[in-house]
C-alpha cells in the first residue's frame, strides 16, 4: 500500500497543510511616505494569526495597523516623523536616520514605502548603530542589517515577550498549537509498528522500490527519482 510524502501532501494544497484565513484578517502596513505628525492608538488588537497584539492608529482620518510596542496604551499619542522636541517615544514611528544610535527599533522597512518587513513577531527588537552615506546599520543579534536611511521602523521592542515561558504542560495542547499553523505532527509509521499492533507491522511485509516521479506530475507530486537514467544497485 502505498504512502504520500509529507512534501506532497503540502504540494496538494489539503486542509492539513493550508493556512487559516484568520492569519490574514488584519493587513499590518505603515501609511504613505508624507504621514506625519502626531497620531491616536485607537485599539490594541488580539489576533489569533500574529505572536504578537497589534495597534491600529489613526492620523488625519486614516487607520493602520502594525505590531503592537511594548509599554503602549490605547488612547496614547504617538508621533509619525520626527518630534519637534527631539524626544523619541517608545510607539513613535520615524525614519531610521532620525533614531538615536543604541535605540531599539522593530517592524523596519526593507525599502522607503515597502512597510514593515523586519523584526515584527513577539519580544523581537534590533539596534541601530553607525550612519554614514545614507545607509543605517541595524544589529540583529549577530548579524547586521544595512539599510536606506529612510527606511522606517517603530521605536521599542515588540510587545507579548515571554509567551513561551508558560509551559505547555500536556502533549494535546502541543497538537492543536502545530495544527493551527500547519505543520505536521508526529505519527507512528505502520511498518515500524510490531505484528500485534498493525497489520503492516513486523517487517515481514515490507517492500520498498524506487519510484521515478512522471514527466508532468504537478509540483508537490515529483520527489524520489526524477527522470533518472537508470535505477537499483549496479551489478
Amino acid at each position: 500500500m502505498g504512502k504520500s510524502l509529507i512534501q506532497q501532501a503540502r504540494g496538494k494544497g489539503s486542509f492539513t497543510y493550508r493556512v487559516r484565513r484568520r492569519a490574514y484578517r488584519h493587513r499590518i502596513s505603515y501609511p504613505t511616505l508624507d504621514t506625519n505628525g502626531k497620531a491616536v492608538i485607537t485599539k490594541l488588537i488580539n489576533s489569533s494569526g500574529h505572536t504578537a497584539p497589534l495597534a491600529e492608529i489613526k492620523i488625519d482620518n486614516k487607520t493602520f495597523i502594525v505590531p503592537a510596542a511594548n509599554g503602549i496604551y490605547e488612547g496614547q499619542e504617538i508621533y509619525i516623523g520626527k518630534r519637534p522636541d527631539k524626544k523619541i517615544e517608545s510607539g513613535d514611528i520615524i525614519e531610521l536616520k532620525d533614531v538615536p544610535q543604541g535605540t531599539k527599533v522593530f517592524n523596519i522597512e526593507l525599502f522607503p514605502g515597502s512597510g514593515g518587513k523586519f523584526l515584527r513577531s513577539a519580544g523581537n527588537s534590533g539596534i541601530a548603530m553607525n550612519k554614514e552615506k545614507g545607509i543605517v546599520e541595524v544589529l540583529v543579534k549577530r548579524r547586521q542589517l544595512k539599510l536606506h536611511e529612510n527606511a522606517r521602523a517603530i521605536i521599542g521592542v515588540v510587545s507579548g515577550d515571554g509567551r513561551k515561558l508558560k509551559p505547555i504542560v500536556k502533549a494535546g495542547k502541543r497538537y492543536y498549537m502545530m495544527k493551527a499553523i500547519g505543520r505536521k505532527w508526529h505519527r507512528t509509521s505502520a511498518v515500524k509498528m510490531n505484528a500485534v499492533d498493525h497489520p503492516f507491522g513486523g517487517g515481514r511485509g515490507k517492500r520498498i522500490k524506487s519510484k521515478i516521479a512522471k514527466r508532468n506530475a504537478p509540483a508537490g507530486a515529483k520527489v524520489g527519482h526524477l527522470r533518472p537514467r537508470r535505477t537499483g544497485r549496479k551489478k
